[in-house]
């Protein structure tokens, strides 16, 4: 594929990705992280799925500043921190074919367990939070995705939707700021030489993408149903993150 042609792709990604997670509160990492990690390979692919939840999350969360609970942001954020940073190592020690494999795997494990789960028991504790926070760290830095974690979190704690929505955007913004800090400064990822477009336009691109699916998401906030949306973030997720895993047992085999 042409340079142009994966911008093209990579913008469609992360403009779906925004949409949906301006209606539903998530699909940035869901949508991002399989389709990246397919054209830029597991490592790079993921370090920029994570620029790309820090724009949208920052940006998502000024629309919705007023129904951000910060008491739940502050229980999840430090244990995400810790999670991030062995999550930054697993990175730097595994090849392309077996990151690419365990981003694939995480992805659709990750949706199976949040679709197939049944009513869960109340856990009102700080215990959960805590938990949530460490896995979705770690989870963040391997492979982009935390949302299902933080789903899981939402339904034993009976988080209300619209607050949890609204808390995720600061929680993905941080996240992403963390693993991005901690994979740099392992030099878990090789930045320089990478195939693509070059880091340095592709970046402002995500930004001007990620403003455009937010205007659009907020337009089509009032007319898509929400269990639509979700289901449309989680079957994009389950094809990227069955691609994903087919490249990296190719790649093993090689």
């Amino acid at each position: 594929m042409t340079v142009l042609g994966m911008t093209a792709v990579i913008a469609a990604a992360v403009l779906i990705g925004t949409i949906l997670q301006r209606v539903t509160g998530t699909g940035v990492g869901l949508v991002v992280a399989p389709v990246l990690s397919l054209l830029l390979g597991p490592a790079f692919g993921v370090l920029v799925t994570n620029m790309t939840t820090f724009v949208s999350g920052c940006l998502i969360m000024i629309a919705v500043w007023s129904h951000v609970s910060w008491r739940r942001f502050w229980l999840i954020m430090p244990a995400s921190v810790l999670g991030a940073i062995p999550g930054a190592w697993v990175v730097g020690q595994l090849s392309a074919g077996w990151l690419s494999i365990i981003v694939g795997a995480i992805v659709v494990f990750a949706l199976a367990v949040t679709v197939a789960l049944p009513r869960l028991p109340h856990l009102p504790g700080r215990s959960a939070g805590l938990t949530a926070g460490l896995i979705g760290g770690f989870f963040n830095t391997t492979s982009g995705v935390a949302a299902p974690v933080m789903v899981i979190y939402s339904r034993v704690s009976r988080w209300d939707q619209r607050s949890f929505a609204a808390t995720l955007q600061p929680i993905f913004m941080t996240m992403g700021a963390v693993s991005v800090i901690a994979k740099l400064a392992m030099g878990s990822v090789e930045v320089n030489g990478q195939a693509g477009p070059p880091l340095g336009w592709l970046f402002p691109l995500i930004v001007a993408t990620v403003i455009a699916g937010i205007l659009l998401g907020t337009q089509l906030a009032k007319r898509v149903p929400i269990p639509t949306a979700r289901a449309l973030a989680m079957t994009l997720a389950g094809l990227g993150g069955a691609g994903a895993i087919i490249r990296g047992t190719l790649d093993v085999m090689a």
